[in-house]
């Protein structure tokens, strides 16, 4: 398998592409706003790209999805009821070549919020960045966010963290390191003291020095 993280422009946004060196078969996801590196790469490598992954319904993460599946007619999965080709559940597995990708609903930033995991990566979209989380504005939505976060950090430590914008410290992260490191995931034993940092977030960045 081939993992490659691409910038995308936008606000730092990161498109990834997977495939499978046996058989050139490609997924991608968020190939959002600018998806011309997307294909450039497809193009470089000589792949089918099978299909196109969005981890949520933000534009720009799915703006450029009409732009490659008329250029490669790859087939768009959401999850279920948004508008894909194909939709997929909390769980859901598709193979692409020897590669398979499970779906996690990840609901909070948005309802239809989803991460991917391929073999030892997990693309978090924007419910988990390095040493940040995605944005919510209600309470209920932090709280929805708040549980979809402990079953992330449920997973194997070793996982590396492939988040949709390079909002953090650096570009990519593990498990392990954002349940030692990550000031809102190291909240999750209580809601209360994690509302209160997204309530008081910015305070937080300054006294801290965070960007």
């Amino acid at each position: 398998m081939i993992f490659k993280q691409i910038n995308s422009g936008g606000d730092r946004n990161f498109s990834y592409l997977i495939y499978c060196e046996e058989t050139k078969l490609a997924a991608v996801s968020d190939p959002s706003p600018d998806p011309v590196p997307v294909l450039n790469e497809i193009k470089k490598h000589s792949l089918e790209l099978q299909y196109i992954f969005n981890t949520h319904s933000h534009p720009d993460h799915t703006g450029g999805n009409e732009y490659l599946k008329n250029r490669t007619g790859a087939k768009l999965v959401t999850f279920e009821g948004g508008g894909g080709d194909l939709g997929v559940n909390d769980g859901a597995v598709l193979n692409v070549g020897n590669i398979s990708f499970e779906f996690i609903h990840t609901p909070g930033h948005t309802p239809d919020s989803i991460c991917i995991k391929a073999g030892e990566n997990l693309v978090t979209g924007d419910t988990l960045f390095v040493g940040k989380v995605g944005g919510t504005y209600t309470e209920e939505e932090a709280k929805v966010e708040f549980e979809s976060l402990k079953k992330l950090m449920s997973l194997p430590g070793h996982l590396k963290v492939w988040p949709g914008h390079n909002y953090g410290i650096a570009p990519s992260s593990t498990i392990d390191n954002e349940l030692k490191t990550n000031p809102f995931i190291m909240r999750l034993n209580k809601f209360e003291d994690f509302l209160w940092l997204k309530q008081n977030w910015a305070t937080y960045k300054v006294e801290h020095g965070i960007q």
